[in-house]
């Protein structure tokens, strides 16, 4: 197996873990993100804000990986409060389309007690799978 680690210049500085890691050229796991910004501070106000964050950062860290958000095959939601989510869920979607696109994912939602950022309020961490050379995601 080979694995590219990535870390895009646009995300804070990881300590302690890499942003994408390529492997064997097709699989990409993406570490957790949350709303920080590239000086590793917490940003947005409420779920939808901090959202809206963390997907843009998975979507930089899967970009630089050389995949797009057509290429997620699972990601997984871990929320403080999952009724607030859940309460948010209309303009959550909105964000995940204007910035994911119209489809989704394999997706599971958890709640927990605490993030790594104390001030987070929501983490995605994500897998894709990138085409192989002059091949569709869909071929096989």
């Amino acid at each position: 197996m080979t694995a590219a680690f990535i870390n895009p210049a646009e995300l804070a500085t990881p300590s302690g873990f890499t942003h994408a890691v390529r492997a064997d050229g097709t699989h990409v796991y993406l570490a957790g993100q949350t709303a920080l910004d590239a000086h590793g501070v917490i940003t947005g106000i409420g779920i939808v804000q901090q959202f809206e964050r963390a997907l843009s950062n998975l979507l930089t860290a899967l970009h630089a990986a050389g995949g797009g958000p057509e290429h997620l095959v699972t990601v997984t939601v871990y929320v403080l409060d999952m009724e607030d989510y859940k309460a948010h869920a209309k303009q959550v979607g909105q964000v995940w389309r204007r910035l994911a696109g119209p489809t989704y994912p394999a997706m599971a939602g958890i709640e927990v007690a605490r993030l790594w950022d104390i001030e987070a309020l929501v983490e995605l961490q994500g897998v894709a799978c990138l085409p192989r050379d002059g091949q569709n995601v869909s071929d096989g």
